[in-house]
């Protein structure tokens, strides 16, 4: 049986499991089913055929796509290009992908679209999002309400959609929170793996990283922990379901 291959981008080791961890329990996948690599500290595998595999799923990261490359640190920059570096093929062959908040970004890059910071900012925590009229016909989505809620937690939004991709869902402070590109190729901003006590980690290893005020870090994990969010992890074992049998 085919494997998914997923990418890690996480230096913080607790947040890099606990993803890793997420990801298997949400999207119920045992380990053997998956090619785990985390780009922080190894590099792709030798011989890669992405053909071959069920999917990729690429997590998220503190790093942003739209920041200065002379702000990017080493690993940031390393992670970026390792990760940049398989979306031609992907998107060529129309290889099933699931990026999620910054597999968004580098997919958003690839394609040409535009990732930036400041403009579609939301807080981090729990967000209403809407499916546009194509994603409620999208095959991932099928069975979905057209509202629902997510978590959310970036820095940087698109603010140009890819030509070629379709927006499949939005909230007010930011109008794109999933696309998709041709048939096979998906995004979120929001985070399918994630739920409360997910981001309650989160926000106490990125306390000082630029999110939020430190101060209101109490609240917002309070705030994430009362979150009932249902529908993203759906769409996460969507993809598995779909593309793995």
């Amino acid at each position: 049986m085919s494997k998914f291959l997923i990418l890690q981008l996480r230096p913080e080791a607790e947040a890099a499991d606990e993803e890793f961890a997420d990801f298997l329990e949400k999207g119920a996948l045992s380990a053997d089913r998956v090619i785990r690599v985390r780009l922080d500290r190894e590099d792709l595998p030798q011989g890669l055929d992405l053909g071959a595999l069920a999917g990729v799923i690429v997590g998220g990261g503190p790093g942003c796509v739209s920041d200065a490359p002379e702000d990017k640190t080493p690993i940031e920059a390393r992670v970026e290009q390792a990760a940049l570096s398989i979306l031609p093929e992907i998107c060529a062959r129309d290889i099933p992908y699931l990026g999620c908040c910054y597999g968004l970004g580098v997919l958003v890059e690839h394609l040409g679209g535009r990732m930036g910071q400041g403009r579609y900012g939301e807080p981090v925590g729990g967000v209403d999002c809407t499916l546009t009229a194509e994603g409620l016909a999208d095959p991932l989505l099928a069975g979905q309400p057209q509202a629902f809620r997510a978590l959310v937690g970036h820095k940087e939004a698109v603010e140009d959609i890819p030509q070629g991709a379709v927006s499949l869902a939005g909230s007010l402070p930011c109008p794109v929170q999933m696309i998709r590109y041709k048939s096979n190729v998906y995004a979120t901003q929001f985070h399918p793996e994630a739920d409360g006590q997910s981001f309650v980690t989160r926000i106490r290893i990125y306390r000082n990283k630029g999110y939020f005020p430190p101060e209101e870090a109490d609240a917002l994990s309070e705030a994430c922990r009362a979150e009932q969010v249902t529908v993203p992890p759906t769409i996460l074992r969507n993809f598995i379901t779909r593309y793995g049998g």
